[in-house]
């Protein structure tokens, strides 16, 4: 008869570290089938999206659970258009940040401002929702890139009302209008991280939800969940990874070697997919037409090297590109420093964060999970010259 480990279960619950694969709410906004390779928001098929489909408009679809009309649509672009701007006060704000400092950690504290401006909590109004969901689409693309002109010691670009979310975004970035075929890619990267089910940072916005906080609280706990090299900033790494391998041959060299001494391969294995990820796919495909479009990168061909390389010795164990191979190349392909990969990903992800903020209000239950106890037992309490240290023993 099996021995069960008391010290793994508590009232008969077995400890599932880091609540893998335990559900904990139900949801209507997102389905993955890991073993398929099958992605939907909404019940649309996330390629479908992709090649059919607006940023906006699947946000508008994640947030309120249908495709807008098209008098919908046109309002609530109109809208966002509207609350592009920032108030000079967080301009100020953001020039006081360090110049040195990371995007992330300046964008969380921006994201949380906002809320000093829009105190006022009423989560059961309607109207309130939207507005506030209105306001964060709309708001965080216009810190993010703020604080890049000023910690280069620039002014920052305003929004300019005639250019579509994308193109704005881009504009403001780097001082240029973009390309109209730069313009809908980085459009479609924003719809392929706009949403993916309970990751780490989405936990992290319903746990906040649950509290009744309001939603710029809501999103910047997100924003600090996103922030870490487990979730967010995987992109850059595998960045880094590309130009330490250097060229192609040396691709298979340097993933035995990896294999060898149990390094994680970044931008390889999710724990939702056994197949390659289908945003990876569609990335891929994006990536060829600007790189056709606007020339080569030579990272690409040392990627898709690597990538052949590892379903050979890693495919069987289910372990495929993920979502963050692909989109780093292209992201610098745009004209996108490194260190706004995870601040890009968050202006995509403040969609899905704001759709389980509005689900978890409709049936809100505050999050409590227990623990396994592991510390000492009751001891007797002493006094200060009766103590010694551990140091000392």
């Amino acid at each position: 008869m099996k021995t069960i480990d008391k010290s793994q279960e508590k009232n008969g619950i077995p400890l599932r570290p880091g609540l893998e694969g335990v559900p904990v709410t139900h949801s209507s906004i997102c389905d993955i089938d890991g073993v398929k390779g099958k992605l939907q928001y909404r019940g649309y098929p996330i390629s479908e999206l992709a090649s059919n489909s607006s940023f906006l408009e699947t946000t508008y679809l994640l947030i309120w659970g249908e495709l807008p009309t098209s008098k919908e649509l046109r309002e609530f672009e109109e809208e966002v258009q509207q609350h592009r701007r920032v108030s000079f006060r967080v301009r100020d704000m953001l020039k006081c940040f360090p110049a040195s400092g990371h995007p992330m950690d300046a964008l969380q504290s921006s994201a949380a401002a906002l809320g000093l401006f829009y105190s006022r909590r009423g989560i059961d109004d309607p109207k309130y929702i939207y507005d506030a969901a209105v306001r964060l689409i709309a708001k965080i693309p216009t810190m993010v890139a703020a604080f890049q002109l000023i910690r280069k010691g620039q002014d920052p670009i305003q929004p300019r009302d005639d250019l579509p979310y994308s193109s704005n975004f881009l504009y403001m970035l780097t001082e240029r209008e973009p390309d109209p075929l730069a313009a809908k890619v980085f459009d479609r990267c924003l719809i392929l991280h706009a949403e993916h089910s309970l990751n780490a940072s989405t936990f992290s916005a319903r746990v906040t939800a649950s509290t009744l906080t309001d939603p710029y609280s809501v999103v910047a706990s997100a924003v600090g969940t996103l922030a870490g090299p487990l979730h967010g900033g995987a992109n850059e790494d595998v960045i880094a990874m590309l130009e330490e391998i250097g060229t192609p041959s040396k691709a298979g060299q340097y993933l035995d070697e990896a294999i060898k001494q149990k390094r994680k391969i970044m931008g390889f294995g999710h724990r939702e997919y056994r197949v390659k990820d289908p945003r990876a796919s569609i990335l891929q495909d994006f990536g060829e037409k600007l790189f056709a479009r606007f020339g080569k990168d030579e990272m690409y061909e040392v990627a898709k090297e690597l990538e052949k390389e590892a379903i050979d010795r890693l495919g069987p164990k289910g372990i495929y590109p993920n979502v963050d191979f692909y989109s780093g190349l292209i992201y610098r392909k745009l004209g996108i420093p490194r260190d706004l990969f995870t601040p890009v990903f968050a202006i995509s992800r403040v969609a899905g964060w704001l759709a389980h903020w509005r689900e978890q209000l409709g049936a809100n239950r505050i999050f409590r999970p227990s623990q396994i106890y592991t510390g000492m037992k009751t001891r007797t309490w002493k006094p200060l010259d009766q103590r010694k240290s551990k140091k000392e023993d």
